[in-house]
């Protein structure tokens, strides 16, 4: 596969079991590696939205997001334009912690990138973070050189900026 930009595509789907399954196996018959997938509810309980985050070529992601739209589950999609939408990630993020000086110097990282400690123990800080991929990847860097212990992140979920909005019923 030809590499090219990062895509983030939003879905809407019926909220029914499967239809994860269903998007997820189309990517893999295209041979796709799914970068991030996040799902959950909307303001419709019926309905849920997908976050899918994909590298690749136009060509190959215009096919893709064609037929995923073709799915009976699926409601709507949408690639979102780069720099007009919104985008977040959750980590978190053990951090080992081998002396007071070291836990002085995560917790000034940590208040730096405006993160929440969340868990506390005498070896070790546990850390919520949220932002764009890139400022988790820096924090993650910095937390890197006390030792992670352990690392969840959630993928990202995204909105269009502004009024434009993604729903059932354009």
């Amino acid at each position: 596969m030809e590499t090219g930009k990062t895509k983030v595509i939003s879905i809407l789907v019926e909220n029914k079991p499967g239809v994860l399954h269903t998007i997820a196996n189309l990517f893999r018959r295209r041979n796709f590696n799914i970068d991030s997938i996040t799902v959950g509810p909307t303001q419709e309980p019926d309905t849920s939205r997908m976050t899918i985050t994909i590298n690749g070529d136009e060509k190959t992601i215009d096919q893709v997001v064609k037929q995923v739209a073709k799915q009976i589950d699926v409601l709507r999609v949408s690639e979102l334009e780069p720099g007009h939408f919104v985008m977040r990630e959750l980590a978190l993020v053990k951090v080992n912690v081998p002396s007071s000086k070291e836990r002085s110097d995560i917790i000034n990282c940590v208040n730096v990138f405006r993160g929440r400690i969340i868990d506390v123990s005498t070896e070790a800080l546990t850390v919520e973070i949220t932002g764009t991929p890139d400022k988790i990847d820096a924090f993650l860097n910095l937390m890197n050189t006390f030792g992670v212990i352990e690392l969840a992140r959630t993928g990202i979920t995204a909105l269009a900026r502004g009024a434009k909005s993604i729903r059932i019923d354009e």
